[in-house]
């Protein structure tokens, strides 16, 4: 079929003057004379480019006083004289041979082509009308144009893209395959290759809804939604670690994972934006909407030694800001940090408007709570998943039973009878008599890390003998003479060093003694051989930090004390209370029962409970603690994912220069005001926020999103620049399409299935990618898309596509990251302190062949295998299509594809006698169609080839076939298992099983 169709002579002369548009772009269309200007298309970017930067809006950098930005300032000062253009002086400048008077200046690197000269001209002639900025007019649905080839036409979208191709006297290009379609489907929709059953089912199915219905199985499809978070983890910058210099990691995954259920699921987008950017804020929120919110808490996070806190939250807020408004917005509101935007109509008080809707958020800018190797800032919640959630309800289920008993223990005639001897005792009692040795201390255990000392046991914990020593007598316990009770005692000590303190008491009677501690830093303390109480602090010892009970027995008491020292010097505080008996609770005591305050009776009560109740009942409180106890313990495994709050209020100001420490005036929050206000009904905080971009009127937010997933599905937008609809962006060829899009998008219950179901049933999606010399030459990008995109797989669905094509492929969904094959020692950069270990922590089995969605991220070193990924230190929405040496670098070395060609030609081999179905059956795995005897031949020579390079060396047949980890069967022919293997790894490396056809 040809693409150029023969059109009658009355076309002639528009199709001139599309080709030149095509060509030479909008300005061109516009210098044909017969042609209406549209201030949009032709003459804005003109100004944009060329004249906004001196003469825009931003007054601190505007020149001659001059805003050509404004039509009444342009007026005012005789730039343009709207219909005379020879008086304008905008033209006279922009016509000057004087270097001193031409505009744009020589020196700006700017220049006006005659045509764009010729443009402007008659534009002031025409009268000067200025226009909205195309993208900031809310979309209004255009009617459908009219074609002339009606049966091509599969739904409005196909409309759209007929009527500028007839226009251009273009036709779109044919169906494509099958088989083509099939693959491009899954790549698009799942990002696995279809199996060859699948693919022949599809074929030879003669069902004329067939295509619809194998769309809809891929949209139904559990896979659906990973494929489709990973632009959306691109855009929110999502990683599993923070960045900077210790880079610690978070549980951010499960925010992910929230993503791809979402996803699954068809979350309307109007509630997919609601729960990202205020979850939290929703009326009695659950936990899942709460863990949309940690869409604004994917930020780069410094825990550097000199990281100052409020510096990094406002850095934070910045990219809030940077990254809210471009996901949603398509705007560069970063721009307007420290000036007035150069170019949209965007103010510091817009930018610091929008910024005070995040600057309630109670974090601190730096990561403040440490959980081992993870680093988190406040606020964030625990996350268990269902099984995690199961296990504490059962927890909750037996410690309310437990404490049922424990309250009918408490109600019991015995119970009350115990306690009213026990007050008469103590009452008409006298005080125990304790006698104390001499404090001994013993020094110098060293450790690697503050935690390692903390946790690591080195002996006395098993029982003190004061006449032992340590490292071959070096170490010694020494008696403290001086040491006085209820004095600060500080002493020289290395960092990481842990000290023990020793001393014995005896006690006439058995007793429970309150105690006083304090420490620097760490400190943990046992009885009796018998653990009692910890606290991991950092802190200069003072009286009073740690309050501990011990349960003396009468007789001899043997009390140690370690103290862990993080860094400077270490020090104890020890102070007994000789009275036993609090004063407080003793006062009460003495109190009639007949006559105490409730808030008294609580306080005997509750001592009693604790120090000398009935042994059952002691027995009974000691299990709900440690039923508690064990409750906390395991909800200390759980993830704890950083999420919004607006815990803290606090004022906004103007950052003059965008400098933290210059604030200027106070604003409050709110939206910009070159677009409708918010409603008075709505809260001025995020969820108000989520409900103005969710309006019929804004005019971006629905265009924003439908230009994304036209660029998903197309490899470029209608806008091609996908992050900046603003003045500055491109004016779109197919506007009209965009706008009906947008309009669909909202009115069709913002469904983004629904969407994606519309595009990829169009007729426009399913042309061949084929490129005929025609459309090379007046469509190299694909604009008018007079047929289907064709470009190379994003790196993480290549390696996915390597592992499913070989069975390898977990198809596990959701879950912790995991560690795949990484390089040797690939995070050795960032072990620059001892604080911890950046050893890449290898995973094994199933883990290995999880999909690349759940490769652990770290954000300083990203997974080298995934070349063309954002490194999501900072939102990306245009997608990156590479082809690059390091795209060849990996596919044919990195361990996975070695290893997923192995197991490949293994199961080819099992699976086949003759080497012809040995070889289309790979073949098919990979490319998704029947290899042609060509095909055949050329794989057949490879096979033969590798035969006898490896005759002679069998060895290094062996080596190749032993690469990865996945068990090899031993009764293959190692020689041919090898060739077959290589053979597979080309397959894996042809352009036809890289690209999405």
């Amino acid at each position: 079929m040809s693409c150029i169709s023969i059109v009658p002579y009355r076309f002639v002369r528009d199709l001139l003057i599309a080709i030149v548009l095509f060509t030479y772009g909008a300005g061109s269309y516009a210098s044909a004379k017969e042609h209406t200007i549209d201030f949009n298309r032709d003459i804005r970017p003109i100004l944009s480019e060329n004249c906004f930067y001196c003469h825009g809006q931003d007054e601190n950098k505007r020149q001659a006083d001059l805003r050509l930005d404004d039509r009444q300032s342009a007026l005012d000062v005789g730039a343009i004289i709207p219909g005379d253009a020879e008086s304008s002086s905008l033209i006279d400048r922009i016509n000057s041979h004087d270097p001193d008077t031409l505009m744009p200046p020589p020196d700006s690197h700017r220049q006006l082509s005659s045509e764009q000269k010729e443009i402007l001209q008659r534009w002031i002639e025409a009268g000067a009308l200025y226009e909205k900025h195309w993208a900031f007019i809310p979309p209004v649905r255009p009617n459908v144009p009219t074609i002339l080839d009606h049966s091509w036409a599969r739904n409005p979208i196909d409309h759209f893209v007929l009527a500028q191709l007839e226009a251009f006297g273009l036709q779109p290009s044919q169906e494509a395959d099958r088989t083509t379609l099939i693959k491009r489907l899954s790549i698009d929709l799942t990002g696995l290759p279809p199996t060859p059953e699948e693919v022949d089912a599809f074929v030879t199915d003669p069902d004329p809804q067939a295509y619809e219905r194998l769309v809809q199985r891929l949209l139904n499809s559990e896979h659906y939604g990973e494929r489709m978070a990973l632009p959306w983890l691109d855009a929110a910058r999502y990683a599993d670690s923070n960045g900077f210099q210790q880079d610690g990691d978070t549980y951010q995954y499960v925010w992910r994972d929230w993503v791809v259920q979402a996803l699954n699921d068809d979350m309307p987008f109007d509630t997919f934006t609601t729960q990202q950017l205020a979850g939290d804020l929703l009326p009695d929120a659950t936990l899942d909407q709460k863990i949309a919110s940690a869409f604004n808490r994917n930020h780069m996070l410094n825990g550097e030694g000199g990281a100052i806190a409020e510096e990094q939250r406002n850095v934070i807020l910045f990219d809030r800001v940077d990254v809210t408004s471009t996901v949603w917005l398509g705007l560069t509101m970063a721009c307007a940090q420290c000036h007035d935007h150069k170019y949209d109509p965007l103010t510091m008080t817009d930018y610091y408007g929008f910024f005070a809707f995040f600057n309630n958020v109670p974090e601190a800018g730096v990561p403040k709570n440490r959980f081992g190797i993870y680093r988190l800032d406040n606020p964030w919640v625990f996350a268990p998943n269902d099984d995690q959630q199961q296990r504490l309800d059962a927890f909750d289920t037996l410690i309310t039973q437990t404490e049922k008993v424990v309250q009918e223990r408490l109600a019991s005639s015995a119970f009350k009878a115990a306690m009213k001897a026990w007050e008469t005792k103590i009452v008409e009692g006298s005080q125990p008599t304790l006698q104390w040795t001499t404090w001994h201390s013993i020094n110098g255990f060293a450790s690697p890390s503050y935690d390692a000392a903390f946790d690591e046991p080195f002996g006395p914990e098993n029982g003190v003998d004061l006449h032992a020593s340590f490292d071959e007598g070096k170490r010694t316990w020494q008696a403290q003479a001086e040491w006085n009770d209820g004095v600060v005692h500080n002493w020289d000590a290395a960092n990481n060093e842990t000290i023990y303190l020793f001393r014995e008491v005896t006690s006439d009677r058995p007793v429970h003694l309150n105690v006083s501690l304090g420490s620097d830093d760490g400190i943990r303390v046992w009885l009796n051989n018998k653990f009692i109480k910890e606290e991991r602090a950092k802190r200069a010892a003072a009286a009073d930090q740690l309050f501990v009970n011990l349960p003396l027995d009468k007789g001899n008491n043997r009390l140690l004390i370690k103290i862990i020292n993080a860094s400077g010097s270490a020090g104890f505080y020890f102070r007994p209370n000789m009275k036993v008996i609090p004063d407080d609770v003793l006062a009460v005591l003495k109190i009639d029962t007949s006559v105490r305050t409730a808030a008294q009776q609580a306080k005997a009560h509750d001592y009693f409970l604790d120090h000398a109740a009935p042994s059952d009942v002691t027995a009974l409180v000691h299990k709900v603690k440690n039923q508690k106890k064990d409750r906390t313990s395991f909800e200390n495994t759980l993830p704890r994912v950083m999420i919004m709050s607006d815990a803290s209020t606090r004022k906004t100001h103007i950052l003059n220069r965008g400098n933290y420490m210059d604030p200027g005036d106070e604003v409050t929050s709110g939206t910009p005001a070159v677009f409708m206000p918010m409603t008075d009904e709505m809260p001025r905080n995020r969820l108000g926020l989520a409900e103005w971009l969710l309006m019929p009127e804004n005019p971006l937010t629905s265009r924003v999103q439908v230009n994304r997933m036209w660029q998903y599905f197309f490899g470029i937008g209608l806008v091609k620049t996908a992050e900046d609809l603003g003045v500055q962006s491109e004016y779109p060829r197919h506007k009209d399409l965009l706008d009906w899009l947008a309009v669909e998008f909202r009115e069709n219950g913002w469904s983004m299935k629904s969407m994606h179901r519309l595009i990829v049933t169009s007729a426009t999606y399913r042309q061949s990618s084929k490129t005929p010399k025609v459309l090379r030459e007046r469509d190299q990008e694909n604009r008018l898309f007079a047929r289907a995109s064709r470009f190379r797989m994003p790196a993480p669905i290549l390696r996915d596509w390597a592992l499913q094509s070989s069975g390898l492929l977990v198809r596990r969904i959701g879950g912790k990251p995991v560690y795949p094959y990484q390089p040797d020692e690939v995070w050795e950069s960032l072990a620059i302190t001892k604080e911890r270990d950046f050893s890449y922590p290898a995973s094994a089995g199933e883990e290995l062949y999880r999909r690349s969605l759940y490769t652990f991220w770290r954000r300083t070193v990203g997974p080298t295998n995934m070349f063309d990924a954002s490194n999501r230190q900072a939102c990306r929405v245009r997608q990156s299509i590479t082809s690059t040496p390091l795209h060849a670098l990996t596919t044919l070395n990195d361990p996975t594809w070695v290893e997923a060609a192995r197991v490949l030609a293994e199961h080819c081999l099992k699976r086949h006698q003759s080497l012809d179905a040995q070889l289309t059956d790979a073949f098919r795995r990979v490319v998704c169609r029947l290899p042609t005897p060509n095909d055949l031949e050329i794989m057949q020579r490879a096979f033969r080839h590798q035969l006898d390079l490896y005759r002679p060396d069998p060895e290094a047949a062996k080596v190749f076939i032993s690469i990865g980890n996945a068990p090899r069967d031993e009764s293959l022919n190692i020689l041919e298992h090898a060739a077959m293997a290589a053979v597979c790894l080309g397959i894996m490396n042809l352009d036809e099983a890289l690209t999405r056809e």
